[in-house]
């Protein structure tokens, strides 16, 4: 869904989204990275480590036993999250993610001390490649800095002018839109995109702010798809659209309106629901609180909200790959 959102983003295809989702899938995958790799049962942990270093987002594994189908998904069931996908043939088929490998290392642990205990900045696993956009800025200064998150698994940072973490747009939480949500990003700026895509619904008053400027910007198309979406939608209250009363604006950061928690798993905003750590956080707790909020990545901050860096589930493997083949040797 949010290669289609980008895709109808683009200028020709926002004019007349009808027709541009005529278009057949292929255009989305022009230049799009591989992510999907097969491998065998017999493949060992560490060469599934390297493949995702190396990008894989997802391995498919062929399931080879003759195990009665329904059999099988009740032992994977009840030993794993896992579930089996049967195919043409009747073969079936698991899909691993990175949180999958994460997990069983997590389960395990104890094999990997004291590394497990050392911080994220003392392993060199924060990474300052990171992508941002400015609270203020239409969103669509974004929408690179987002396909590029939906490769990576990652998410874009959404700051102020000093740098303060404000919250994040989330490929993940994208998804959960429709086609339409290619209005607010076309319209929007970043701090109300963030809003928009609030897993409790747009409040009203962005809304009519993406009618109003789609009406003119003369998009009637995208007015019409956005227009019968809308009005199926919950909405939320809101008596106002000032940046001082929005519950996501630097002010209220600033003001210290937002209760953040000291705690490892501080969610900074009510709505962005960013994940932070500190510099100086463990890799375990780090593991375990991206675990809990089933994300790939967990933002790095200094006391006062400014965000240095981020720590993505790559990085981990990584390390967990240079002691896995220091136990090897």
């Amino acid at each position: 869904m949010v290669d289609v959102i980008c895709y109808l983003c683009k200028e020709d295809n926002i004019k007349s989204p009808s027709s541009a989702l005529d278009c057949p899938v292929s255009d989305l995958l022009a230049g799009a990275p591989a992510v999907v790799t097969h491998v065998e049962p017999a493949t060992s942990l560490v060469e599934a480590i390297d493949l995702i270093i190396e990008g894989a987002q997802n391995l498919v594994v062929p399931i080879k036993s003759r195990t009665t189908i329904n059999s099988k998904r009740k032992q994977l069931h009840r030993k794993s999250s896992i579930a089996p996908t049967t195919h043409a043939g009747g073969y079936e088929f698991c899909w691993l993610t990175q949180e999958d490998v994460i997990r069983f290392l997590l389960s395990s642990i104890g094999l990997f001390s004291p590394i497990a205990a050392y911080s994220v900045e003392s392993l060199g696993i924060v990474s300052t490649d990171i992508l941002t956009v400015n609270y203020h800025s239409p969103a669509t200064a974004a929408l690179g800095a987002i396909q590029t998150a939906l490769a990576d698994q990652t998410s874009v940072a959404v700051v102020d002018d000093d740098g303060t973490l404000i919250g994040e747009i989330s490929p993940f939480t994208l998804a959960y839109c429709d086609e339409t949500a290619a209005a607010a990003v076309a319209t929007l700026s970043a701090g109300d995109l963030m809003a928009y895509i609030d897993c409790g619904g747009p409040p009203e008053h962005i809304i009519r702010v993406v009618e109003a400027r789609l009406k003119e910007r003369n998009l009637n198309g995208m007015l019409d798809e956005f227009c019968a979406y809308s009005s199926g939608i919950p909405l939320i209250g809101c008596n106002s659209s000032s940046d001082e009363e929005s519950p996501l604006s630097p002010a209220a950061m600033k003001s210290g309106r937002l209760n953040r928690s000291s705690s490892y798993s501080a969610r900074i905003t009510r709505r962005a629901e960013a994940i932070v750590c500190y510099p100086g956080s463990s890799l375990v707790a780090v593991m375990i609180q991206a675990i809990a909020h089933r994300v790939s990545y967990v933002w790095v901050i200094e006391e006062d909200c400014s965000v240095v860096g981020i720590v993505r589930f790559s990085g981990i493997l990584e390390v967990f790959r240079e002691h896995l083949e220091r136990m090897m040797n």
